[in-house]
């Protein structure tokens, strides 16, 4: 399988696109305006305690004040539990909740008080009206390892399964912590596996050098200061994406790549030469159509190689994905149609999910199977298409109703939610008012402004194709009002009026 890294740097807006065997797999933007700040952390201060949610505000120096929950709250001399199947790969920050002793969460009340000075880490940037969210549980990433610096706990990343060579990993880190001033906790990522001693104390000498300036930021700061800024976006794929599996990494921007390669040289020199320079007369992501499969992106349907297709709903409380046979008619019987469909659709799926950074609740409607087999297999090939995705996903078995539960974890918004807002025609509704619908809206405001005010004529402004309707399908029914109300009704059309806008106006 081929893989390679692009990298398109304007001075606005950089994007990284990650491609596979010549299809796109995921998209990263980020912009100058409007940087991510999962991974940044804050000198803060508690706003307002609601025991009632068991959560705080917090200021942190931005509009919205951000959301920390109590079982996101690290408690002085309580040891942060963690969980070795947490995949640090997913996000710059790794968070466990930290309970008391007996597993009880004690009240937000006795963590924290209205005006207490905290430091913070964002965990989630804000999405739509909703606040960052928070964690005190401070996570540093480096190449090979994240830094949790309150800890005392080593663990490894659940996607390296040798059990050799996690526990040689694990050895070797916690050599490290024995020699150290001031003892660490560290999960080491799944790009360690099979790296050298020399390589994990580099990064642990990186980690250590990193919370050393946090320390002293937090010492001089102000409340709302920004004491630690993770990596842009490009040095970010290139620490997080960057692997031996991976053929090239292309840069269209000579200085961008200068810096890459200095950053790949110091911390990981046996991949430094995968980074180019692209000065090709095409753009970068012309190479594999790219900007199709972004428009493509932020459509509804995805049609299926088959002639199936997917319908992707993305709503507030959740994403809904189903599955149609569409014109895919098969070759043997029904049973062998849907199962042959289900398959293809659950790797697109996999692929969608990743491509359009859709998190949260996940709900696939499969077209119904009566074989569990195949409920089975279709199961497992989503499992399977689902190892990738480098965000946290958890998938339950086929429910009564015949639909597939997943979560998906969420840290930044979905790209359609990035690149799109919602229709000013509709108010992000998706449908508009059919033109006879608004033709018979206007005859009852039409009746009820006559009843209401006196007028000897009325006039009628509205869109074009409503007029058009107004004045050809429904002129008989406009004499018969205008013979009913004793009144002249005029009507004329403007080009800045949508379908669903009028006027009545008394003359």
């Amino acid at each position: 399988m081929s893989e390679e890294i692009l990298i398109n740097v304007t001075p606005r807006e950089t994007r990284v696109a990650v491609v596979e065997n010549g299809m796109l797999q995921e998209l990263h933007i980020e912009r100058g305006w409007r940087r991510g700040i999962v991974g940044n952390i804050y000198k803060g201060r508690v706003q307002r305690v609601m025991p009632g949610m068991q959560a705080a505000f917090v200021e942190i120096g931005h509009d919205r004040a951000a959301f920390l929950h109590a079982n996101d709250i690290l408690r002085p001399n309580a040891t942060p539990a963690l969980d070795d199947g947490l995949e640090p790969d997913s996000a710059a920050t790794t968070t466990a909740p930290v309970a008391a002793g007996n597993g009880h969460t004690p009240s937000i009340t006795e963590l924290l008080r209205e005006g207490q000075e905290i430091v913070v880490q964002v965990v989630k940037d804000p999405i739509g009206t909703k606040g960052a969210r928070l964690t005190t549980q401070i996570s540093i990433p480096s190449r090979y390892l994240v830094l949790l610096p309150q800890s005392r706990v080593v663990g490894v990343s659940s996607r390296i399964e040798d059990e050799l060579e996690r526990q040689r990993l694990k050895t070797l880190v916690a050599a490290h912590n024995l020699d150290a001033p001031a003892p660490r906790g560290y999960i080491v990522r799944t790009n360690a596996e099979g790296q050298p001693d020399e390589a994990l104390a580099e990064d642990i000498a990186y980690l250590e050098r990193a919370w050393a300036l946090v320390e002293r930021n937090v010492a001089q700061a102000r409340v709302g200061a920004r004491v630690y800024e993770d990596l842009t976006l490009p040095m970010r794929a290139v620490r997080d994406l960057l692997r031996r599996e991976v053929d090239k990494v292309k840069v269209d921007s000579r200085e961008t790549c200068d810096k890459l390669r200095s950053f790949a040289a110091q911390y990981m020199p046996e991949l430094a030469e995968k980074i180019e320079h692209y000065g090709g007369a095409r753009p970068v992501f012309d190479l594999y159509g790219v900007e199709d499969e972004i428009q493509r992106a932020l459509e509804k349907e995805v049609p299926l190689k088959s002639g199936g297709y997917l319908v992707i709903d993305q709503t507030e409380a959740m994403t809904t994905i189903d599955v149609n046979t569409g014109s895919f008619l098969g070759q043997r019987n029904l049973e062998e149609t849907v199962y042959r469909t289900n398959l293809e659709a659950a790797q697109a799926v996999a692929r969608q999910l990743r491509l359009r950074n859709l998190g949260g609740i996940v709900i696939i409607d499969f077209i119904d199977m009566s074989d569990p087999e195949h409920r089975r297999q279709v199961l497992r090939t989503l499992e399977k298409s689902l190892t990738k995705d480098h965000a946290k996903t958890t998938v339950y078995d086929f429910s009564p109703l015949g639909l597939v539960e997943m979560t998906r974890k969420r840290t930044v918004e979905s790209l359609q939610r990035q690149l799109s807002e919602p229709c000013h025609e509709c108010g992000g509704r998706g449908m508009l008012k059919t033109a006879e619908t608004v033709t018979y809206e206007v005859f009852r405001e039409i009746t009820r402004a006559v009843r209401q005010f006196e007028a000897a004529t009325l006039m009628v402004i509205a869109s074009p194709k409503v007029v058009a309707r107004i004045t050809d399908e429904e002129s008989a029914a406009v004499a018969e009002l205008e013979e009913f109300l004793g009144k002249s009704i005029r009507f004329t059309a403007d080009e800045q009026y949508t379908q669903e806008q009028f006027d009545v106006v008394l003359l």
